[in-house]
């Protein structure tokens, strides 16, 4: 019998102990993920910077909308392709949902929690634009349902913009932050499917 089969305290061989920690492709390819992503910077001011430009834009276009378009005719824009008029939206984007006010806002202001809880892990200029177009978006029909008549949630949200015709048969009648989140949500089906994780890795 050797000295090893008879000692109890001689060293275990390489890789045979339980507790020694696992090695391999695996540990490889996590280790890999975890370096490029300790290199890319964080894209939270870029998220930033979009969600404030789009709310921005759009709480200064509904202003104006609604200050100047209430008792105005439809303008009529590139031949009929676009009408800009004022309406009163009670459900989510594009007049989906109407009736269902303070849902809406309610799961309005729980994408809004998701999103600020992801961003701390953004580290993809993609997803950072995308996100915040999102934000973005959802923030501006928020601020209406809060503050506008009849408000507490309840508000309606002023849209202004109509395709082909001037009173939505066509298209639903929308705005800016409508326009935002449906970018968004395109964009970062896009990403997704091209296979890039939040924080800039791409999936294998």
């Amino acid at each position: 019998m050797s000295a090893a089969e008879g000692d109890p305290t001689a060293p275990a061989q390489a890789g045979s102990s339980p507790g020694a920690p696992a090695s391999g492709p695996a540990v490889t390819v996590a280790s890999a993920r975890s370096d490029a992503r300790a290199r890319r910077p964080r894209r939270i001011g870029l998220f930033a910077v979009v969600a404030i430009l789009v709310l921005g834009l759009d709480i200064l276009s509904k202003s104006v909308v609604a200050a100047h378009l209430g008792h105005h005719a439809p303008i009529r824009l590139l031949g009929g392709a676009v009408y800009l008029v004022e309406a009163r939206n009670s459900g989510a984007a594009f007049s989906v949902g109407t009736g269902a006010t303070v849902v809406l806002t309610v799961i309005a202001v729980a994408v809004i929690v998701v999103i600020l809880r992801v961003a701390s892990r953004l580290r993809s200029l993609g997803w950072a634009v995308a996100l915040g177009l999102i934000l973005g978006g959802a923030l501006g029909n928020v601020v209406d349902r809060i503050f506008r008549s009849p408000g507490g949630g309840r508000g309606h949200v002023v849209d202004w913009i109509s395709v082909f015709s001037s009173d939505g048969h066509i298209w639903p009648i929308f705005n800016a932050a409508d326009s935002a989140v449906v970018c968004g949500a395109i964009t970062a089906a896009i990403i997704a499917l091209v296979g890039i994780d939040i924080d800039g890795t791409r999936k294998r």
